[in-house]
């Protein structure tokens, strides 16, 4: 519980102390005034435990914003790819485009690409793995230092990095002139 209110906004921090602190000055208050006899009767433990069950109460369950930062680079032989670190400006409800499907009914789901498609987000440009002369490492560098410059603004906005997870699409041969190196940044904040 500790762990929850220290990651805890300052403001709701704040909110969620000083309702504390009033809960206790209540209580001990109300212990002051009752009669002797029934002080003995109540144990310090028991009154621990109840102003520890109020403050419980003031924590409120924390709700997260979440943002995927994909990095798109190619790994096509002699430079002939795109490579892109792509972030989305524009939301979409996942269940604007989902239908249930089950023995009963085994609908399609009609979504229009159009609809579904987002015109807006930020391309970064990145550099290709490969050139003519082979890898170059130079290119990696390069794009090193553009995701981590991404990472550290995205930080600076509250963003939290929570997940990385990444993929390859690679080349299979002379006759496979395609390859890509998916790597998706999850991050999360929280909700204002």
């Amino acid at each position: 519980m500790l762990k929850s209110l220290l990651n805890i906004e300052p403001k709701r921090s704040y909110v969620i102390l000083s309702s504390a602190l009033v809960t206790i000055l209540l209580i001990c208050s109300f212990v002051v005034s009752l009669r002797e006899e029934l002080i003995n009767t109540i144990s310090m433990k028991n009154i621990f435990l109840f102003c520890l069950a109020l403050v419980g109460f003031a924590a409120t369950a924390q709700t997260y914003e979440f943002k995927v930062v994909t990095a798109v680079e190619s790994v096509v032989p002699s430079g002939m790819g795109r490579s892109r670190l792509i972030s989305a400006n524009e939301d979409r409800n996942y269940k604007d485009f989902t239908t249930t499907r089950s023995e009963e009914g085994d609908e399609r789901n009609k979504s229009d690409r159009d609809e579904i498609r987002v015109k807006g987000f930020d391309e970064t440009k990145l550099l290709n793995f490969f050139n003519i002369a082979g890898i170059r490492f130079q290119n990696i560098a390069a794009n090193d230092a553009l995701i981590t410059s991404k990472l550290n603004a995205m930080s600076e906005e509250g963003w939290e990095l929570a997940f990385v997870t990444s993929g390859v699409e690679s080349n299979s041969g002379k006759e496979d002139s395609t390859g890509l190196f998916i790597t998706r940044f999850v991050f999360k904040r929280l909700k204002k």
